[in-house]
């Protein structure tokens, strides 16, 4: 079994509407899938990917209304990568983030930034054979768009203690020898994953701007055997949770970051067409009876595309 790099990374926001305008808007990713936390219902859950909503391109968000700016620490995702293509893709998105008055860091192949709610996002030239994961934009050339997730940085003040489960049980290799950082790789794509020193702050704070869970993709039929795994690793796991769009594993791993085994289907267009995704607010079967006590209380959210057609 392989795990074929990240699925998705789920983070927290207290505003969707600028969540979906900096996502969409700014980034250029596609808003694939409107609809509610399956643990939480009265909260939205917006995933934001490439066109055709694929894992490994899926950062996703819990809106808690007005909730207070989180900060990162130790056993926390502090910075979600995702790849670009070039060092000209790295100058568009340097003036590009600077129209919209996101302030950026620039170095040895890298662009950081942060999101409205302070999730430190990087942009980074990174070979791979893995296919580019795009979103359309009229506004950003297919060539200069995000390609999908390079990586995510947690902060560990024992890197050491994730070693054997990330590298005995869920197969993640080395980078560098002597180093906190891995690949896992799979047949189709790969992603990566590394730590740093935690902040001398102390004691991170969920909360907008955090990252929430990261996902890997597993594909469906080793899901079970996924769970078995984790399990005799000694880990306390979910179980195997359906999410209709996924099945899901939760768990963490030693250094407390929340881990999530995700199967790479069925897919956000079984109950959706592909041409229209991220439209209209879709609720999974098992929460459609609950669509009249729902929509009531959920951020109205316009549909991102819908002046494309205007212009």
């Amino acid at each position: 079994m392989r795990l074929e790099g990240i699925h998705h990374v789920t983070c927290i926001t207290g505003d969707a509407a600028g969540n979906v305008e900096f996502y969409t808007g700014v980034l250029g990713l596609r808003l694939v899938k409107k609809t509610v936390n399956q643990d939480d219902p009265t909260v939205y859950h917006l995933f934001y990917a490439d066109e055709e909503g694929s894992p490994g391109a899926d950062i996703t968000f819990f809106e808690y209304p007005g909730a207070r700016r989180g900060r990162a620490g130790a056993g926390m995702v502090h910075t979600v990568t995702f790849r670009v293509a070039s060092e000209e893709a790295l100058d568009f998105w340097e003036s590009r983030l600077a129209d919209a008055h996101i302030p950026t860091q620039r170095e040895g192949g890298r662009l950081r930034f942060a999101d409205p709610e302070g999730l430190w996002l990087e942009l980074a030239v990174v070979e791979s054979a893995d296919a580019p994961l795009v979103a359309r934009h009229p506004d950003i050339p297919a060539e200069l768009a995000l390609q999908g997730f390079d990586s995510v940085r947690a902060f560990s003040a024992a890197p050491d203690a994730s070693r054997e489960l990330l590298e005995g049980t869920l197969g993640f290799n080395p980078a560098d020898a002597g180093t906190a950082a891995w690949e896992v790789r799979g047949a189709v794509r790969g992603g990566r994953y590394a730590f740093d020193p935690p902040p001398a702050s102390g004691a991170g704070v969920p909360g907008a701007g955090t990252v929430h869970h990261v996902a890997w993709a597993s594909n469906m039929d080793e899901q079970a055997a996924w769970l078995d795994a984790v399990r005799a690793a000694g880990a306390h796991a979910s179980g195997i949770i359906d999410r209709f769009w996924f099945r899901s594993i939760y768990f963490r791993e030693p250094s407390g970051v929340l881990f999530e085994i995700a199967t790479l289907g069925p897919g956000f267009s079984i109950d959706e067409d592909s041409e229209h995704l991220g439209e209209s607010l879709i609720l999974p079967p098992a929460f459609e009876h609950l669509r009249d006590r729902i929509e009531p209380v959920l951020t109205p959210l316009p549909d991102p595309r819908a002046a494309w057609a205007r212009s």
